[in-house]
C-alpha cells in the first residue's frame, strides 16, 4: 500500500526538486533558484493546481538555453524543440504565467492543440480496475472519479465537510472548471465512510503518490486480464467516459453536459458532442448525474 504524504511536504519536495533541476544546468544563473521559488509561490498564490507542470516547463526552457527575461529567446527555444504542437502550446501557457508574474510584455506564438480522438474506455473496464484495487483508498478514489466525472485534483482537494449524505461538493475546482455538487450512490457513501478520518481531506495524499498506486493496479490488471486497452486508461479517462455517456444519453445536449462536467466555457464541452459521431462504445448503465 502506498504511503500518504502531506500537502506541505509535497510542496517543499517539489520546490527543492525544481531548484536542484535548475541548478544542474551549466548555464545556470546565480539567482535561478530564487526565480523558481518565486514562481512556485506565485502559482500557489494564484490558485493553480499543486501538480501543474508549468514550473518544470520553465526549468526545461532555462536549461535548454532560453533567457527567461527575453521573450524572443523563449519563443526561439520553444520553436526549436521536437515537441508536439500541444506541448509547445502548454509551454506558451507556462511562460505566459511567468510573464504575468514578472510583468513582461510579449506576443504569444500560435500553436494548435493536436486534434486527436480521446480514448474512452468501456464501463466494464473501469469497474475491472476498481475491483482490482487492493487498497480501499484507491478503490474509493476511482469510484469517486467514475460517479462525479471530476478531475483527479478536484477529488484530492475534497474535505470530509464536503460530504453530506449522498451529496459530494466540489468546492475547489481546477482551472476552467466551476464548483458544483454530485449525487453519489449509497455504495460510494459506504466506501467513503469506511476510510480513516486522519485529515480534513478525505484523501490525505498527493497526486504523484496516488498516481503511482494507480499505475501499479493498472499494469497488474492489464497483464492478468490480457487486456492492453487497460494500459490506456488514466485518471481523466473516467471523466472522458462520463462526458461521452452524457453526450450519448442526452443526444448531445450541450448545456446539460456543460453543467454536469462543470465547464466554464462551452468550447470545452464541444469535444464530447463530437465524440458521439466518432466513437462506438459498449454502453451499460449511466451513473447518477451531477447536480
Amino acid at each position: 500500500m502506498c504511503e500518504s504524504l502531506t500537502r506541505g511536504s509535497k510542496n517543499l519536495a517539489a520546490a527543492e526538486s525544481l531548484k536542484q533541476a535548475a541548478g544542474t544546468s551549466p548555464e545556470t544563473k546565480p539567482n535561478v533558484k530564487g526565480i523558481i521559488a518565486k514562481y512556485l509561490a506565485y502559482l500557489e498564490r494564484e490558485g493553480y493546481a499543486k501538480d501543474i507542470t508549468y514550473p518544470r516547463i520553465i526549468v526545461t526552457l532555462h536549461k535548454r538555453g532560453a533567457d527567461l527575461y527575453n521573450p524572443e529567446s523563449v519563443k526561439q527555444t520553444i520553436a526549436s524543440q521536437s515537441w508536439k504542437e500541444s506541448y509547445k502550446l502548454l509551454a506558451v501557457y507556462a511562460y505566459d504565467t511567468f510573464c504575468a508574474m514578472e510583468k513582461i510584455e510579449w506576443t504569444r506564438p500560435k500553436y494548435r492543440q493536436d486534434d486527436a480522438i480521446v480514448f474512452v474506455p468501456d464501463e466494464k473496464e473501469l469497474d475491472q480496475l476498481i475491483a482490482a484495487c487492493h487498497s480501499k483508498r484507491m478503490a474509493t478514489f476511482l469510484q469517486c472519479l467514475k460517479e462525479t466525472f471530476a478531475d483527479p485534483t478536484e477529488i484530492l482537494r475534497v474535505k470530509w465537510i464536503d460530504l453530506h449524505e449522498n451529496i459530494l461538493t466540489i468546492n475547489y475546482p481546477v482551472k476552467r472548471h466551476l464548483p458544483g455538487q454530485s449525487t453519489i450512490s449509497n455504495k460510494l457513501v459506504l466506501m467513503l465512510n469506511a476510510l480513516p478520518r486522519k485529515s480534513e481531506r478525505i484523501f490525505a495524499t498527493n497526486y504523484s503518490t496516488i498516481r503511482e498506486c494507480f499505475l501499479a493496479v493498472r499494469n497488474r490488471t492489464a497483464k492478468r486480464l490480457q487486456n492492453p486497452r487497460l494500459l490506456a486508461i488514466t485518471f481523466k479517462s473516467f471523466r472522458h467516459w462520463g462526458g461521452s455517456m452524457l453526450a450519448h444519453y442526452t443526444n448531445g445536449n450541450v448545456l446539460t453536459i456543460k453543467k454536469a462536467l462543470r465547464h466554464r466555457a462551452v468550447q470545452s464541452t464541444m469535444k464530447y458532442i463530437h465524440m458521439i459521431h466518432t466513437l462506438k462504445m459498449t454502453i451499460t448503465k449511466l451513473p447518477q448525474q451531477p447536480q
